[in-house]
């Protein structure tokens, strides 16, 4: 059979096609960024005059980060996050705010189910770092439920534990989809939600954040 131009063409541009997705061994640096929603399981707050909540409301949050994909298997990366959460306290139907946010820093060990090379890449992480809580509102003279807590406008960092997962996808030989969710784990931050003398905290916070992003890997 005459193999003419036409189908050496054809056969080329699907040799490309099968490779578009596929990274390099040579590719093992990762920089990206992310955006998501941040969402708290907050802790409980006994006071004489009864039960609530404190912690922090949802809000938007953003990520940058960098990576080293140093193994086929286990790569590692730094990743910074910012997120707008006001300071919260709930109790009988009543609800008292103080606008405020946080920053997150940490370094994360990432453990992929299949090799660097591969176009899908399902991983589990776990790290640690650090976490500044902010009050950034005006306090109120009169706040709601103080008999709880004041929510104050100040700062304060606790130390972290971050673990979670995701799902890289390979879109061509330079860049990747990522969808993530981290659980950050954190004691309470008393100085930026301040309970009373007579009240009690129990338990620590989660925040949880699932984000879509975008990652550049050379």
């Amino acid at each position: 059979m005459r193999f003419t131009f036409g189908k050496l063409s054809v056969l080329c541009l699907l040799a490309c096609l099968s490779c578009l997705g596929q990274v390099s061994e040579g590719q093992v640096w990762e920089v990206g960024g992310s955006a998501g929603y941040s969402s708290y399981r907050n802790v409980a707050i006994s006071s004489p005059a009864g039960q609530g909540k404190a912690g922090f409301a949802p809000g938007v949050t953003f990520s940058v980060f960098g990576g080293h994909n140093m193994y086929d298997y286990i790569g590692g990366e730094f990743r910074y996050t910012y997120t707008g959460n006001d300071l919260k306290l709930s109790a009988a139907g009543t609800e008292a705010r103080l606008n405020g946010d946080s920053q997150t820093f940490h370094y994360d060990l990432l453990f992929h189910a299949k090799k660097r090379a591969s176009r899908v890449r399902p991983f589990f992480a776990a790290g640690a770092g650090a976490k500044l809580y902010r009050g950034t509102g005006t306090e109120r003279a009169v706040q709601p439920l103080i008999q709880f807590a004041a929510l104050t406008r100040t700062s304060e960092v606790q130390p972290l534990i971050s673990i979670g997962g995701g799902v890289k996808y390979t879109v061509s030989s330079h860049v990747q989809l990522r969808v993530d969710f981290r659980d950050y784990v954190t004691p309470f931050p008393k100085k930026v939600v301040a309970p009373r003398s007579h009240s009690s905290l129990s338990g620590w916070l989660h925040d949880f954040t699932p984000t879509v992003g975008i990652s550049y890997i050379f």
